[in-house]
């Protein structure tokens, strides 16, 4: 019998669910199957059993992983002693390097979290909501201390969350530019445009 092939210093699971996100982005969750799953890491579906529990289990360790990556880095800016604009710079500059890097992983956090199963549903509804109000909070700092133009902060995570969402479509173009322009020009657009003139 085939047995996993696991990447250097990675653990059989974590080649699981790393060919589980690829194809749960490609697929999507509902139209994948553990069988599929098995064929794509190359051994018998019964296999799979002995390193995870379910397919739910799968989507749960990528969107809770991918959750608590957003939240620490959100954590650390909130505690540092830079500028409200400057957070949000660095908060959109993780965001893209998170979406270029990381992008299967990410695509499937973000669109296919629905699939969860209770509890887990309602934790990760609960953390994106938190997590969007989070960055609200810094928008609204940096509007009283005069460093952000006034504008409705929800409204400004709404567009720069869904902005960074986009860049799928980045992934797909044949032409794109490098990573490092994209980055830049996203920051161009989003972070210059909140910031107040001086």
């Amino acid at each position: 019998m085939a047995k996993i092939k696991s990447k250097k210093n990675g653990t059989k699971k974590e080649t699981i669910i790393e060919a589980a996100a690829h194809m749960f982005r490609e697929k999507g969750f509902s139209a994948t199957s553990m069988r599929d799953l098995a064929e794509k890491v190359g051994v018998e579906a019964a296999s799979l059993y002995n390193h995870i529990q379910s397919k739910s289990e799968i989507l749960q360790e990528i969107c809770f992983k991918v959750a608590n990556q957003f939240t620490n880095f959100i954590h650390e800016l909130e505690n540092s002693n830079i500028a409200s604009i400057d957070k949000i710079e660095r908060l959109l500059r993780f965001h893209i390097q998170q979406i270029v890097n990381n992008y299967e992983e990410v695509h499937v956090a973000d669109r296919e979290w629905k699939y969860l199963d209770e509890p887990y549903l309602f934790n990760y509804q609960n953390q994106r909501r938190l997590y969007r109000k989070r960055i609200a909070a810094i928008i609204e700092q940096g509007i009283q201390r005069n460093e952000i133009k006034p504008i409705d902060a929800p409204t400004a995570v709404l567009i720069i969350l869904h902005a960074v969402s986009g860049i799928e479509s980045w992934h797909r173009s044949r032409q794109k530019i490098s990573a490092a322009e994209l980055e830049e020009n996203m920051v161009l657009i989003l972070v210059k445009g909140l910031q107040k003139d001086s």
